[in-house]
């Protein structure tokens, strides 16, 4: 298996210091950027692991903590395994963080995370790839509507409230994307029914973007996470898989 090297790394925004982590193979070479987008309970040895994983498959990765403005990850404490209970604990604290990072607030924070890997010497230069997991697979959509001339690949993992009825719905973004685009839906999630697969499907269909769309069939909301009660081990090893095809046909060779 390939050598990778990981660190923690500060991420200058417009609004202050993102801590963040970045990973990639330790070979001295230049890879294709990848941006990583944490879920609700932000980077944590889970999430670093996977962005290790992806280092090894030969990629720079970058991933940081959406929630910066609220302190360092965490920024509420984490048990080691997310049960069901604690979930709902803790997002008493997390709901009202993760709803106070609007649309606005995010892109500028993305536009910094994109010109950290542009300015990253083990990152190659060219067209990046966005993924991310629950709540980071809205901010993986918006990303590669806000920067199409950066993103070439987009990919999300039981994402909720892809496609609602708000003013400000992510599917609607769907006519600035020039990426690819790949979604791994969990069945019967409570945060993105038919209808929003229904609707994210249209819409990404009618702006002409290159997808794909699937329900993972039985696969929980969190079939990613392996420190949560909602892991599915099939289920991640397709997502990985999935993954690694987007990217690798997208980006530039290595």
């Amino acid at each position: 298996m390939t050598t990778v090297e990981g660190r923690s790394v500060d991420v200058r925004t417009a609004d202050g210091t993102a801590d963040a982590y970045l990973t990639h193979p330790a070979d001295g070479g230049r890879h294709p950027g990848v941006l990583m987008y944490m879920d609700a309970f932000g980077p944590r040895p889970q999430l670093r692991s996977a962005a290790d994983r992806l280092a090894a498959a030969g990629y720079t990765v970058l991933l940081p903590n959406v929630f910066y403005r609220h302190g360092r990850a965490p920024v509420v404490p984490l048990p080691a395994f997310l049960d069901a209970d604690a979930e709902r604990a803790l997002f008493v604290h997390l709901g009202p963080i993760l709803r106070g990072l609007t649309p606005d607030l995010a892109m500028r924070d993305a536009e910094a995370y994109l010109r950290t890997l542009a300015d990253c010497p083990a990152a190659a230069p060219g067209p990046v790839g966005v993924t991310g997991y629950c709540m980071g697979a809205r901010l993986s959509l918006r990303t590669a509507a806000a920067f199409p001339e950066r993103v070439a690949a987009a990919a999300g993992f039981h994402g909720g409230r892809l496609a609602t009825e708000a003013p400000d719905s992510p599917h609607l973004v769907a006519g600035r994307i020039t990426a690819e685009v790949y979604f791994g839906h969990a069945d019967a999630d409570p945060s993105l029914p038919a209808d929003q697969i229904a609707r994210l499907e249209q819409a990404l269909t009618d702006a002409g973007v290159r997808h794909r769309c699937e329900v993972y069939p039985g696969a929980p909301h969190g079939f990613t996470q392996a420190d949560s009660h909602a892991y599915d081990a099939d289920a991640d090893a397709r997502h990985r898989a999935a993954l690694l095809d987007l990217l690798d046909r997208t980006l530039t060779s290595r």
